[in-house]
């Protein structure tokens, strides 16, 4: 699509509660129709409100959203899935400020439902509200392997390596799906692009040997999904002595409530008692501006996709107009 007309951005994104009262709500939203125990969502619950309801990755993306606009020369619009500003709402506006088409930045690097596929029905939907109206939305493609994504996970590691012993373990991590989302929209894609990025961070930090693992699965407990669990490696590790461990959030790209409770809570705390060094990665939230107004100017100008060059690549895919599947049996 070389030389598109392109009105403005669109940063679309998962939304996160500003406010205790905002908990329930966010959470009721999040898992509408998939029959959630209310008691299950009151223990999640408390997670956010271990930081006073408030997810950082609203705040996050505001700044991104700044940084983004002294990288562009368009409007830079905000909508969410799940909290305000919704999509739904922020595509109306658009359309009353007289945008025609505008490219879609979506806040996950990933194939998959939830990392990519679920976007392109947010599109639909948001198009659908509005009606005839409505811009015209081009979804970015996935950016994985980007250069600049690689290089900022790369740098987060070495920096981390700085505030633990020599010989630390350096592990990565992305969260878990269902095994049965495994082979929907090609074969492992999800995990064949995290263990892709994985290994592109490690060679790009000078690691030869490290780990990738699994976090925050949900579901109920009879039902498997990607595994190890990074707590339960974290005590493999444990008893074979490791002394420290730099983990290194390589399916976040920004500090989700996954991030600042699931790691940095609870996971270091289970390293403090078994006597295991931690440090976690910093992952690239504003900074991923850059990346956002590379693929902005890849598709402006119809230049080939930056990617860092490696054997074995998994397909780069998510690029859709208007929220038509790019593939058109994706669904997880």
């Amino acid at each position: 699509m070389a030389d598109p007309v392109l009105d403005a951005v669109l940063l679309l994104s998962f939304g996160g509660p500003e406010g205790e009262a905002d908990v329930m709500p966010f959470l009721e939203n999040v898992t509408r129709g998939r029959g959630i125990p209310r008691e299950r969502l009151a223990d999640v619950a408390e997670h956010y409100l271990h930081f006073g309801g408030v997810s950082p990755i609203t705040g996050i993306n505001r700044a991104l959203i700044d940084r983004l606009r002294g990288l562009v020369d368009v409007p830079v619009y905000f909508g969410n899935r799940n909290w305000q500003p919704y999509v739904e709402d922020t595509v109306a506006a658009m359309a009353d400020d007289g945008i025609r088409q505008a490219a879609v930045f979506a806040t996950s690097a990933w194939g998959g439902y939830s990392s990519c596929t679920q976007y392109v029905e947010d599109i639909a939907r948001a198009r659908a509200v509005t009606g005839e109206r409505a811009p015209h939305l081009v979804k970015l493609r996935q950016y994985y392997d980007h250069p600049l994504f690689v290089a900022m996970f790369a740098d987060a590691v070495t920096a981390a390596a700085q505030t633990v012993p020599d010989g630390a373990r350096l592990v990565f991590t992305a969260h878990s799906i269902p095994q049965s989302a495994r082979s929907r929209c090609g074969p492992d894609l999800y995990a064949r692009q995290v263990a892709h990025a994985a290994r592109l961070v490690a060679a790009a930090a000078g690691y030869d040997d490290y780990d990738q693992v699994w976090q925050s699965r949900s579901g109920p407990p009879q039902m498997p999904w990607l595994e190890p669990d990074v707590g339960d490696h974290l005590k493999v590790l444990a008893d074979r002595g490791t002394t420290a461990v730099i983990v290194c959030p390589i399916g976040f790209v920004a500090d989700h409530i996954e991030v600042v409770w699931d790691l940095d809570h609870e996971l270091r705390l289970q390293a403090e008692e078994a006597g295991v060094g931690f440090a976690r990665a910093a992952t690239p939230n504003a900074d991923l501006a850059r990346v956002a107004a590379d693929l902005f100017d890849e598709l402006r100008t119809g230049r080939p996709p930056a990617r860092v060059e490696a054997p074995n690549q998994p397909p780069l895919q998510g690029f859709s107009v208007d929220g038509v599947r790019c593939t058109p049996n994706c669904v997880d």
